[in-house]
């Protein structure tokens, strides 16, 4: 549940979304991607006003979502599948064939873009979800804990390429704070579906206690903020 949550996301950030589990870190990015309505409230997107089924539909043509638990055909290929995804999308079908491929290429899958996704391993399907996110250039690229089962390498790939995304607007929902200090222009900490903070990420390891755990600045300053019970910054 969301609760007085306020949130603006220009064109061109990055906002690294940081929570407990069970904070609504999902609930919010599904309402963001237009699969759960809210409940009160108003979500804008492009300038959109979404009041209806037919105001989702058009926002969901900028929308790339990569949900924590992704479905897919297993006897599709890699290429198929992000075509599907794509014509989900309504790109352009004259587009499609060359936004696959770059999607593809963009997360190093280009020479098992004919496997077929049962045989992928977990990073690799992985890597495959989030060109599935990517396909088509969206506006607004939603990504619920894409680096889990990436190795090492695959997450540095991945900063660069979240860093290379131009005038997107990317909610990053992750564990790794890490991530989000590489990746992210702001960061948001969200706990019982509660606001607790929206800053840079300097902003949040400025305000750490050394008193908290964490190894690094940034850490300590987010588990600051969610020891700071009751109080909203």
């Amino acid at each position: 549940m969301i609760h007085h949550l306020s949130l603006e996301i220009g064109n061109g950030s990055v906002i690294g979304l940081l929570g407990p589990n069970g904070a609504g870190k999902t609930t919010l990015l599904r309402t963001l991607a237009t699969v759960a309505p809210p409940q009160d409230g108003v979500i804008t997107i492009m300038g959109r006003t979404i009041t209806s089924e037919k105001d989702a539909r058009t926002a969901r043509r900028n929308i790339g979502y990569l949900p924590q638990e992704f479905g897919f055909y297993p006897n599709f290929t890699v290429e198929e599948f992000v075509t599907y995804c794509a014509w989900l999308r309504e790109v352009p079908r004259k587009r499609t064939r060359d936004a696959v491929r770059e999607a593809i290429a963009s997360v190093g899958l280009s020479d098992r873009s004919n496997d077929k996704m049962k045989s992928l391993s977990g990073g690799m399907l992985r890597r495959a979800g989030i060109a599935t996110a990517l396909v088509g250039s969206p506006r607004l690229i939603l990504l619920d804990e894409p680096t889990v089962g990436l190795d090492p390498a695959q997450r540095l790939e991945f900063r660069a390429l979240i860093k290379g995304l131009g005038d997107a607007a990317v909610v990053l929902s992750t564990h790794l704070v890490e991530d989000v200090s590489a990746a992210c222009d702001e960061v948001a900490v969200v706990r019982s579906g509660s606001l607790l903070f929206h800053g840079t990420p300097e902003a949040l390891a400025g305000g750490g206690s050394p008193d908290q755990p964490g190894d690094s600045a940034l850490e300590r300053g987010y588990m600051s903020v969610l020891a700071d019970r009751g109080t909203t910054r």
